[in-house]
């Protein structure tokens, strides 16, 4: 591109933003006064971009239709093959739509991004492949990622559940649970920054973890707000889960939100003992307004089944567990705002990895976004109002307060291992038809968060396992640990699973 100087009216609508009301003379002085800086911003525009190498090749793929995407699960199909050898040889893995992946089409289930083709791999894409993992491509997501039900991707056909048709798969993951539940890949990548993982998880019958914040990079990744992003495996089985999360977890020196994130050797937590483990079923996670009756009844007795197996099982009780929604909504709704859309998904500050064509691509939100989903546009229109009347004070508090909400789980967990309880209050819900009034759209997108967004903001690994069935759709049990202690969780969860066939119940 070409580093062009501002012309006189340029500069004052620049200065109109910023509440200055510049003259002729005031334009005429300012322009010789940045002419230095703008020869800067020439010579960085003339140096090549400092990007992650793309290191394995990849041929054209293309958009499946009919019989091949039963469940509009899937975006764009490729066969990307990676080492040779490795912890993932022969296991193929499917990509959320809004994880990078090099010369591969990426939507992020939005109209606005259509066409959109990265230009570098995620770093747990390159984990993948390095592993000897195979891209089998890219899934559906809900638009921007802002919905916990599967009906708001931009294709206009929702992502539908293999257990029902006609029900919700959850989001915003949605096409990663539709293909590891339906069997077509037996991983699957997610994101989660209310849920995003665990809902579909749960809805869909498949286990999926969202690891404590900052153990996977976010490298490559469109993001929602830094504070919440997480990326994690989805899998139809625990060992599945743990060995892909073995792969994908470290540093990558290019994601400022890792601290020196301890990782572990997973796989080897699945012993299927329980014995001596202490799990305290938390008394606030049961009983939400929406809870459904049957729900809540699986999952305690999925808690019996790991008393049955060894585990001391006792109820502990966090009430401010019952504000975690409260306290996530400012985050979540001022983040989005700030971050996501006026920031274009990196903002400032962030010494870390910039995909610019990305935020380049994003950022044609500012004139199209009239296209957006009635569950982001109510979210951001909100979010804008707070920002202009109170100055991001209640996003700052809630960042505080979210602190004090970490802290109270930290000291249920000085005296049990894991935290259970039921991933949702509910099960799959029907997707709401084309013609929808925006209140029915909006709950469908947002009525599953009680127990899962908590986990979100403060830095606790949180995994969601399939516990039975009713009704024909499955109910998922959610295990939280201690932060980076997410062998605890798998052994506990692997445990489980091979203690019981969860389908028969």
């Amino acid at each position: 591109m070409t580093i062009r100087a501002p012309s006189a009216a340029q500069l004052i609508k620049a200065g109109a933003d910023l509440g200055l009301d510049l003259t002729e003379q005031d334009v005429a002085e300012y322009l010789e006064c940045m002419a230095p800086l703008l020869d800067g911003y020439r010579v960085v525009d003339s140096l090549p971009d400092n990007l992650p190498p793309v290191t394995y090749p990849r041929g054209p793929g293309y958009f499946p239709e009919g019989d091949e995407n039963k469940y509009n699960a899937w975006y764009y199909k490729a066969q990307i093959k990676g080492a040779s050898s490795g912890k993932l040889a022969g296991k193929k893995i499917a990509i959320k739509d809004n994880i990078c992946v090099a010369g591969i089409p990426m939507m992020n289930g939005s109209s606005i991004l259509e066409g959109y083709v990265p230009d570098v791999d995620a770093t747990i894409v390159s984990r993948i492949l390095d592993a000897g993992g195979e891209i089998a491509g890219k899934v559906h997501c809900e638009y921007y990622c802002f919905s916990g039900g599967s009906h708001t991707v931009a294709t206009g056909r929702p992502v539908q559940n293999p257990w029902k048709a006609g029900y919700s798969t959850g989001g915003s993951s949605s096409g990663s649970a539709a293909v590891v539940a339906a069997g077509e890949v037996p991983m699957a990548i997610g994101c989660d920054q209310a849920g995003s993982i665990r809902i579909p998880a749960s809805y869909s019958g498949i286990c999926g973890m969202k690891p404590s914040y900052g153990l996977v990079p976010y490298s490559g990744i469109m993001a929602i707000e830094a504070a919440i992003d997480h990326a994690g495996p989805m899998t139809r089985t625990v060992a599945d889960n743990a060995l892909l999360l073995e792969v994908i977890a470290g540093a990558d020196g290019l994601d400022p939100r890792q601290n020196s994130p301890r990782v572990a050797a997973y796989t080897e937590a699945l012993t299927g003992e329980v014995k001596g483990m202490r799990i305290g079923v938390l008394k606030e996670g049961f009983g939400h307004a929406n809870s459904e009756p049957d729900v809540d009844a699986k999952v305690r007795k999925a808690a019996e089944l790991l008393r049955k197996l060894g585990a001391e099982v006792v109820e502990v009780s966090i009430p401010m567990h019952k504000l975690s929604v409260q306290i996530w909504t400012p985050i979540g709704v001022e983040g989005t705002s700030q971050y996501m859309m006026h920031g274009n998904g990196f903002g400032t500050g962030w010494r870390g990895l910039y995909v610019n064509s990305l935020a380049s691509a994003h950022s044609q939100w500012r004139h199209r976004a009239h296209e957006m989903s009635e569950s982001l546009k109510y979210v951001i229109l909100l979010g804008q109002h707070m920002i202009n009347s109170y100055q991001g004070r209640m996003y700052g508090k809630a960042m505080n307060l979210s602190r004090k909400l970490a802290a109270a789980y930290d000291a249920s967990l000085e005296s049990v291992d894991l935290l259970l309880m039921p991933t949702l209050p509910l099960k799959a819900t029907p997707i709401p038809p084309a013609d929808a009034p925006r209140k029915l759209v909006v709950q469908r997108a947002h009525e599953m968060f009680p127990n899962t967004a908590a986990f979100d903001i403060t830095p606790h690994p949180a995994m969601s396992i399939p516990c039975g069935l009713s009704e024909g759709l499955p109910i998922g049990m959610m295990l939280v640990g201690r932060q980076y202690d997410e062998s605890a969780i798998y052994r506990a969860a692997y445990a489980f699973e091979q203690a019981e066939d969860w389908t028969t119940k």
